[in-house]
C-alpha cells in the first residue's frame, strides 16, 4: 500500500533542493553541479551513517576513535573546492595525497581508496549463512510476507555481497524487536 519509489524519490528531490548553489563560471558545468550534488549527499545522508557507526563499534569496546579530517572547517573548504582540483590527478582525493605526500610512506599515499571495511572474519560469514537459512525456513518470520524464496535464496548462494543478507536480518530483528506485524 505505500509509495516506496515515490517516496524515495520525493527524499531525493528534497536533498537535491537542500545543495548550496553554486556561483560563476562553475555554476555553467553540468559535471561539476552533479559532484557537487554527490558530495552534499554524501556529506548529509552518508557521512553520518558512517560517524554513527563508528561511535557505536568503538564505544562498544571502549575505544576513543578520532575522525580528523571531519573537522567542519576541512569538510566545509574541501566541498567548496572546484572537482577538477579534488581529482587533478585523474584520481579520488588527489588534495589529501597531495596534502600528505612528503608525511607518509608513498604505499599509503597511493593505497587505492577502500569502502567501509568488510568483516573477513569466516565466522560472520557462517553466522549470517546460519541465521538466514533458519529465517528464510521460518513462514512466520516478520519479514517473511517480504521476501521471495527465490531471490533469498540466490542472495544466500552469492558470495561475494552479503549486505543484502545484512538488511534482512536487520530489517526481521528490527520488526521482531518492535512487535511489528506486516499485512499484505
Amino acid at each position: 500500500k505505500l509509495d516506496l519509489p515515490g517516496y524515495l524519490d520525493e527524499q531525493y528531490r528534497r536533498a537535491l533542493a537542500e545543495v548550496p548553489a553554486l556561483t560563476g563560471p562553475a555554476s555553467a558545468d553540468p559535471h561539476e553541479r552533479r559532484m557537487r550534488e554527490v558530495c552534499y549527499l554524501v556529506l548529509t545522508r552518508y557521512l553520518p551513517l558512517l560517524l554513527d557507526r563508528k561511535d557505536r563499534l568503538s564505544m562498544a569496546l571502549g575505544l576513543e576513535v578520532r575522525v580528523p579530517y571531519c573537522d567542519h572547517r576541512l569538510v566545509e573548504y574541501v566541498f567548496g573546492t572546484p572537482w577538477a582540483h579534488k581529482t587533478f590527478d585523474g584520481r579520488e582525493k588527489s588534495l589529501l595525497r597531495a596534502a600528505t605526500a612528503d608525511l607518509l610512506p608513498p604505499s599509503v599515499v597511493q593505497r587505492v581508496k577502500s569502502a567501509y571495511p568488510a568483516i573477513q572474519d569466516p565466522t560472520y560469514d557462517r553466522m549470517l549463512r546460519t541465521r538466514f537459512t533458519a529465517l528464510l525456513n521460518d513462514r512466520n518470520a516478520a519479514v517473511a510476507p517480504l521476501l521471495s524464496v527465490d531471490r533469498s535464496r540466490a542472495l544466500l548462494n552469492a558470495t561475494d555481497n552479503f549486505r543484502g543478507v545484512e538488511r534482512i536480518l536487520t530489517l526481521q530483528d528490527f520488526l521482531t524487536d518492535y512487535n511489528v506485524s506486516l499485512t499484505i
